[in-house]
């Protein structure tokens, strides 16, 4: 069974914590080698998964506009500059998108991306993307097949409303996405209704919540990568329960 989830949502709501214990889950469940990819500029997945990070691929990418050596090619010198942007961990590898410069540079770094992928995929099982927080990048994301979108958002309305119009946004893309999922994050209390947008968009078995963790504020207030919570923790615990049901159903397609 191969499984590919994405993940997005507006910044600040988790998606990247979400994301790193995804990749720890199926670790756990013997599922890997695990992809993950952290396409969001301001690259911070590798923070959350506790593991340095040397090279992008938009270093990779300026790097081949001025320093291809002599004899050697383009294609040649972004192989080897890629597989120096891979940071190895335990049962996952991680490559990150980085911050792109100068205008067009989204477009390139995206594409640049893209076709590592394309090249990377078919030796993972595997693969775990944090988008960026918001809509950018789902608007450029339509090469690739998702089997999970994963949208998360803290209980504000700003936060639903923008995960909506991700959804929305995603329907208007060529691309493929076996299910979408609404991931309400740092609830108190789940309300008896959610606002009519988010009801007529995710059905009710396509919402869950999250709780407010303060261990998981610990974490971050220590610097601590939060996918490394202990197993009996509040986040853990409906994180897990959350990726049982998206494991099960990916198995039943």
């Amino acid at each position: 069974m191969g499984l590919t989830v994405a993940f997005g949502g507006k910044g600040g709501t988790g998606k990247t914590t979400l994301a790193g214990l995804l990749i720890r889950y199926l670790i756990e469940k013997d599922m890997k080698p695990v992809l993950a990819v952290d396409a969001d500029s301001n690259a911070n997945l590798n923070d959350v998964l506790g593991v340095p990070l040397a090279e992008t691929l938009s270093d990779a990418r300026e790097m081949m506009k001025k320093d291809v050596p002599t004899g050697m090619t383009k294609d040649i010198f972004m192989e080897l500059k890629m597989e120096q942007a891979m940071v190895e961990g335990d049962g996952f590898d991680l490559i990150a998108m980085g911050q792109p410069e100068g205008p067009g540079c989204y477009c390139a770094a995206n594409n640049l991306l893209s076709s590592l992928l394309d090249r990377l995929m078919k030796n993972y099982n595997y693969l775990v993307i944090d988008n960026e927080a918001g809509m950018e990048h789902f608007s450029r994301l339509t090469q690739k097949d998702v089997d999970v979108l994963v949208l998360v958002s803290d209980p504000s309305r700003r936060g639903l409303t923008a995960a909506c119009r991700i959804a929305e946004l995603v329907d208007s893309l060529p691309m493929r996405v076996g299910r979408k999922i609404l991931v309400v994050n740092q609830v108190q209390e789940p309300p008896d209704q959610w606002p009519a947008e988010v009801g007529k968009i995710f059905s009710n078995g396509n919402i869950y919540t999250m709780p407010a963790d303060p261990l998981l504020a610990q974490f971050d207030r220590e610097g601590k990568p939060t996918s490394r919570l202990p197993e009996d923790s509040e986040m853990v615990r409906a994180a897990w329960a959350l990726f049982d049901k998206i494991v099960q159903e990916a198995q039943k397609s």
